[in-house]
């Protein structure tokens, strides 16, 4: 866990209450949600009347204007409760994102006080089974039709896809590329828009994932978010922060399998000794406790660049390709250290170990990651 070093007084009380939130609410329950597939939509209602769904919004819309930085903290403690609803609230403030920065006067006294205030959960639809990294590559298709646009086509690997309560979905109204795509506030409860059978996931499965067909969905024209033709960077843009809310949780992740396995190690006892007093385990911890101070440095690092207005992108693939790569290293580091019982689903590190793999794939592969990181560096001056 951070110090929250620089922080106001106010902000470190905010701190405070989602840890609070989180050891009350959600950790005493986490195991059984995700032994069940329960998704723990009564949580978001909770983490919206505390204010804590839209720290980064502006107050006027019933947000908490606090720093994109501390809103990574918030998140950190969130997923190191439950990787699920940590991964939950980033997705929300993805959501809500598109109309904020892109959206009308209108729009935004609209939609933005209900989902702050956790009354609606929204999706982000932009993947789709044929485009997933090639994301410009979409088909789904918007046509207009009078007062109204007309959506047809499926969206893959949407996060709350039939719990949701409005979804935020790209499509094509032009020409092939980039260029072509718009985007769409489309409410759940809209003619033809149906989601599939939830994914059985090897891990997340409190966070319900499933595929949503759209046929002849019909939303007004006033639903349209910005212009058309700047889906494509409403899309990018909002990328840009749902990896730092990525490395976020990976960071809470990453330190709730450390916190675990210093537990075990502390207890274990092997030749009349705690396993954490021999060498071998105690570099490991040394690497595990390293490694996470790291990530969370670097996300920590590229979030005061945005609120800095500074460029950032870069740097939020770098934190998210590192953050969730740490994870990944510390889960699997901590079922070693509890040796067979980290197997099975009696200790929480095997859980942790099957959740950590999702965030080296969803926001941008990491393969992505270091595909724009590496362009960065090579492009010149």
């Amino acid at each position: 866990m951070t110090d929250h070093l620089g922080l106001t007084a106010e902000q470190d009380a905010l701190l405070d209450l989602v840890r609070e939130v989180a050891a009350r609410e959600i950790a005493p329950h986490a195991a059984q949600w995700e032994h069940d597939s329960v998704f723990p939509r009564d949580v978001f209602t909770a983490l919206g009347k505390a204010g804590l769904l839209g720290l980064v919004y502006p107050e006027q819309y019933g947000g908490g204007a606090q720093p994109f930085r501390v809103y990574l903290m918030a998140l950190e403690e969130l997923a190191r409760a439950l990787l699920s609803v940590g991964v939950g609230a980033s997705v929300q403030t993805l959501t809500v994102f598109a109309f904020s920065a892109f959206g009308t006067e209108e729009q935004r006294a609209r939609w933005m006080p209900p989902a702050l205030a956790g009354e609606w959960i929204g999706s982000y639809c932009l993947s789709e089974p044929g485009s997933g990294s090639d994301a410009a590559s979409l088909v789904a298709r918007a046509a207009r039709d009078g007062d109204a646009y007309v959506l047809n086509g499926t969206k893959a690997w949407v996060t709350h896809g039939g719990s949701s309560d409005y979804y935020i979905v790209f499509a094509r109204t032009g020409d092939a590329g980039a260029k072509g795509i718009s985007a769409f506030f489309v409410p759940s409860t809209t003619s033809g828009l149906v989601a599939a059978k939830l994914e059985d996931k090897m891990g997340l499965r409190s966070s319900p994932t499933a595929q949503i067909t759209l046929d002849d969905v019909r939303v007004p024209a006033d639903h349209l978010i910005g212009e058309e033709g700047v889906g494509f960077r409403i899309a990018m843009e909002a990328l840009d922060g749902g990896r730092l809310g990525i490395a976020a949780c990976s960071v809470g992740l990453a330190q709730a399998a450390l916190d675990a396995a210093l537990a075990f190690a502390r207890e274990r006892k092997q030749f009349g000794t705690p396993v954490a007093q021999f060498q071998g385990i105690s570099f490991m911890l040394a690497d595990m406790a390293t490694q996470i101070e790291a990530a969370r440095a670097l996300t920590l690092d590229a979030a005061a660049r945005r609120d800095a207005g500074a460029p950032y992108s870069t740097q939020a693939a770098m934190s998210k390709l590192f953050a969730s790569d740490t994870a990944m290293r510390v889960t699997t580091d901590a079922v070693q250290i509890h040796g067979g019982y980290g197997y099975v689903d009696e200790f929480p590190v095997e859980r942790y170990m099957r959740e950590a793999k999702v965030l080296q794939i969803f926001e941008g592969t990491n393969q992505i990651q270091r595909l724009v990181i590496g362009r960065t560096l090579t492009k010149g001056p």
